[in-house]
């Protein structure tokens, strides 16, 4: 009969030991093994210190930004936005590319993206809160390896391994970078899996199905947060056949270990511990289905750019994939010189077996066989579990089975982050067995020298210019660290100090397509147009040249097809090449027939040849590859703008705003477009929508000047008044508001207030017509300048000789001074010039009356031109204003002015 004479629980399992009673034992013969101690049940104490700590070393994260993967991943990635369907997660990669489609990276990761959705929803893109998230999921990932690691290790023993694994600087781009999310949300439920599959297999004899349920959920969670996830069913077995049925002072007798552990420790748990295992694969090969599925069976396309390697030929290929596992080990062990990007020349290519590095791959494979021996023969929990942990999670991005789109990726270390802290702990206790104080010693060095290094490598993360200048500290031959450093001056405006890191990156790499597109753009910016022109010709020389029966979206990363916008932006800027501009965006859409910017842009090309019917049609055709694409409504709405289709324009503008509220372009034209068609509930929506610009920007002059004209139109002179003045003031030579500003004051009989910003107007732009002649009227008849009036009138002459009411208003300068004569003759002319303007022939009629009067004196003759009259006058002669209403800003116009 069976007793239990020990139970103990940790971490949820259950564990027996069972002696057998009777006349006699069975004598075990041969090498008996040292009983492991027990462990013990996780305290909250220390939990609580583990959460202060990762707190500790991690509070800096809150002031960083958005950098490197952030940026496509979060700010540039419109499935966060609350106006895009919910169900676009779960169609397109974690990067907002639809899945289908070829440059996308197959990465499937739903859940994490709506992570990014909930913070977005809360508080926009304050990077503080997208932070504080990741903070608190690495403390819960914490607090749950603790609680695993209590399952193989004593309570200490198991406290040391998960504050090892807080404080690990190697996880500072998982927790400080946002997109690591995706590595912690994974790993909360492949802990949480492994936990479930413990207490289901608490029982040799006996299954939890309730827990095996909940085991395999967590496995599809976790996979559906990072693809790493699905490895813990490999874990879920390991412990399974070296934890569950483990069997302590196993005799081997001369035996094989396998054949010792099939007879001794499979027995009488087979059948419940193979229902077990069949259960949590079967699951997971189902899910493994669903995904292929989902990414239809095609691995990701990287170019080898993105992995040298990949794109190698043996034996450089083998050799360098297989001296990366010892690469990552290295950066485990000894986290020092840690950088964000690991890809181009980084690690450079073991292309024979005589190169040195080889025996670090000989030296990492010894290792790991030599302890998973070990392991086998002592039956060490720890040691079992942690090589599990260490080598299963690091498979599928080790390079090994198939190319991934890196060389080294820190943020893929968090889960074999685990393997390695458990292995350091149990290590740590055996040497704790016999030199407590080195031991002491040493994991307090460790604590502190891993926390301060974690602490400090955090404000690297802070901005773009400050993470990729850290990465060159590491590694001067990746080109891409410089061309990043390089974007990063660039969005500062040093287009100087820009240039030198490009021009760096293509002397480091050559052939790097980007590399020269930088060149080139920066050349642009600086106004060296020839020089730019060149860089561009120089990197579309080094595009892969198509070959029959081969892909060519397969042989070229989508971005490097930048050179074609780039070069055709350049020389559209003359007139003259507006046509070889448009074939280069037919060559870039001929090599990538779903290329969407090289439509928009060969669209905007057409509108400027004036072909507005091909350039709908283009933008139609993108459609096609991208309908969620605002842009492209956008751009619909223009061409129709041009076409005079005014309401057809408005509803692919609403559309654009459907699929993105915040689209500036689309919000003005389309409150210009309202505004326009003159209904009160229409004009009351085209305030709306202005103001939620003015929210976003509020230095926008031309929001201010188009809010003043919705204030026009509904007769609100005060309102407008005030718009056209915050315009002016943003912009002082803004010649639409200033002219607006003049011609209001001047018509609530205000003139002297509007001459001195028909003044600043005609100063900023001297051929402003209207102005002058505005500014004539009131010199004329307010300030009475006369000499100042007939400066302006001559001036409008000199633009336009054929200008009758500048004519016209110089003639009344002649009559108000007196000089009859000379105005009877310029009305004369003006007469000849406009035959139809009644108004002319009746001032020449008072001209003439007034000079027969003075020709024969009468009582009456004593009257002065000065003398002021009605506008029903008979014999009044006035400088006269004609007002055209100011049209809306031009869509296309880039400035408004």
């Amino acid at each position: 009969m069976d007793r239990v004479s020990g139970v103990c629980r940790f971490g949820g399992v259950v564990s027996a030991v069972r002696t057998r009673t009777g006349r006699s034992r069975r004598r075990l013969t041969g090498p008996v093994q040292t009983n492991e101690e027990m462990p013990e049940a996780p305290r909250r104490g220390l939990g609580a210190i583990l959460v202060l700590a990762c707190i500790l070393v991690y509070h800096n994260s809150l002031y960083c930004g958005f950098v490197f993967d952030d940026i496509s991943a979060i700010k540039e990635n419109r499935d966060l936005r609350p106006q895009t369907p919910i169900s676009n997660i779960f169609l397109n990669d974690f990067w907002g590319t639809p899945i289908h489609k070829e440059q996308s990276h197959k990465s499937y990761r739903p859940l994490t993206v709506l992570t990014f959705r909930w913070n977005y929803a809360v508080h926009g893109l304050q990077p503080a809160g997208y932070h504080l998230v990741n903070l608190l999921l690495h403390a819960l990932v914490s607090l749950l390896y603790y609680r695993v690691c209590a399952m193989f290790l004593p309570e200490f023993a198991s406290f040391v391994a998960a504050i090892l694994f807080a404080v690990h600087p190697i996880h500072t781009e998982a927790v400080t970078g946002v997109v690591g999310r995706a590595e912690m949300l994974s790993s909360v439920f492949f802990l949480g899996a492994l936990l479930c599959y413990a207490r289901a297999a608490s029982r040799r004899r006996y299954t939890d199905w309730r827990y095996l349920v909940a085991c395999t959920g967590c496995v599809g969670i976790a996979m559906l947060c990072k693809e790493q996830g699905i490895t813990v069913t490999a874990v879920c077995v390991v412990y399974e056949l070296f934890v569950a049925q483990k069997r302590r002072g196993l005799v081997l007798n001369g035996r094989s270990w396998l054949e010792a552990w099939g007879k001794a420790g499979w027995g009488c748990g087979c059948g419940e511990a193979a229902r077990r295992v069949a259960t949590v694969c079967c699951a997971t090969l189902a899910l493994l289905a669903a995904r292929l599925h989902v990414m239809g069976a095609q691995l990701p396309v990287f170019t080898r750019f993105d992995n040298p390697a990949g794109a190698s030929p043996p034996p450089a290929r083998h050799l360098t994939f297989a001296y990366l596992p010892a690469l990552n080990a290295w950066l485990l062990t000894l986290p020092e010189a840690l950088c964000c990007d690991w890809t181009m020349g980084t690690v450079a290519l073991l292309r024979s077996w005589k190169d040195p590095r080889n025996l670090a791959t000989v030296a990492l494979a010894t290792l790991l066989i030599a302890a998973a021996v070990h392991a086998l023969r002592t039956r060490s929990s720890a040691l079992s579990m942690g090589l599990a942990l260490l080598v299963l999670p690091f498979l599928p991005a080790s390079n090994l089975f198939f190319p991934v789109g890196f060389v080294v990726a820190e943020r893929v270390l968090y889960m074999p982050s685990m393997g390695w802290c458990l292995l350091v702990a149990h290590g740590w206790r055996l040497l704790a067995r016999r030199r407590a104080s080195l031991a002491a010693a040493a994991l307090i060095f460790l604590l502190l020298a891993f926390s301060a290094k974690t602490y400090v490598r955090n404000w690297d993360w802070k901005t773009e210019y400050s993470i990729f200048a850290s990465g060159l500290k590491v590694n001067r031959n990746n080109a891409k660290l410089y061309n990043n450093v390089g974007h990063a001056l660039e969005a500062d405006g040093k287009y100087a100090e820009a240039l030198q890191f490009f021009n760096t990156a293509v002397s480091v790499q050559p052939d790097d397509v980007g590399a020269h597109i930088n060149v080139g753009r920066t050349y642009n910016h600086l106004g060296r147009y020839q020089e730019a022109e060149e860089a561009y010709v120089k990197a579309k020389s080094l595009l892969p040249k198509a070959k029959p029966g081969e892909s060519y979206q397969a042989r070229i990363a989508p971005n490097h097809l930048n050179v074609f916008l780039n070069l055709a932006n350049l020389i559209s800027k003359n007139v003259t090449r507006l046509e070889e501009a448009d074939m280069l965006y037919r060559q870039a859409i001929s090599m990538r027939a779903d290329y969407t910017q090289a439509y928009i842009n060969r669209g905007d090309i057409l509108i400027k040849l004036n072909r507005t019917k091909e350039a709908q049609e283009v933008y139609e055709r993108a459609l096609l590859y991208d309908s969620g694409n605002p842009d492209i409504y956008y751009n619909l709405g223009v061409v129709l703008l041009e076409q005079g289709k005014a309401s057809q324009a408005l509803a692919y503008l609403d559309k654009a705003l459907e699929l993105e509220p915040e689209h500036e372009q689309a919000l003005l034209n389309s409150a210009i477009l309202l505004q326009e068609l003159g209904a009160a509930d229409l004009r009351h929506l085209a305030r709306q929508r202005l103001l939620k610009l003015l929210d976003k920007d509020a230095t926008n002059e031309r929001v201010h000047f188009n809010l003043g004209m919705v204030c026009m139109d509904e007769g609100d002179a005060a309102c407008a008044e005030r718009w056209f003045r915050a315009a002016v003031r943003l912009k002082p030579d803004f010649r639409s508001a200033l002219f607006n500003l003049a011609l209001l004051l001047a018509d609530r009989r205000r003139p002297l207030e509007a001459a001195p910003f028909l003044k600043q107007l005609v100063r900023h732009h001297p051929d402003h017509v209207k102005a002058l002649v505005l500014l004539g009227d009131i010199y004329i008849n307010s300030v009475k300048d006369l000499d100042a009036a007939e400066s302006c009138y001559r001036r409008i002459l000199e633009l336009e000789p054929d200008n009758v009411q500048a004519l016209h208003n110089l003639c009344v300068v002649a009559v108000e001074r007196g000089k009859l004569a000379v105005a009877e003759e310029c009305l004369s002319r003006a007469a000849a010039l406009a035959p139809h303007e009644h108004y002319i022939q009746r001032h020449l009629a008072v001209v003439r009356t007034r000079r027969a009067a003075l020709a024969s004196p009468t009582p009456h003759a004593s009257h002065t031109p000065h003398t002021p009259h009605t506008p029903s006058s008979a014999s009044e002669v006035r400088a006269r204003w004609n007002y055209i209403p100011q049209q809306p800003p031009d869509p296309h116009e880039t400035d408004p002015s």
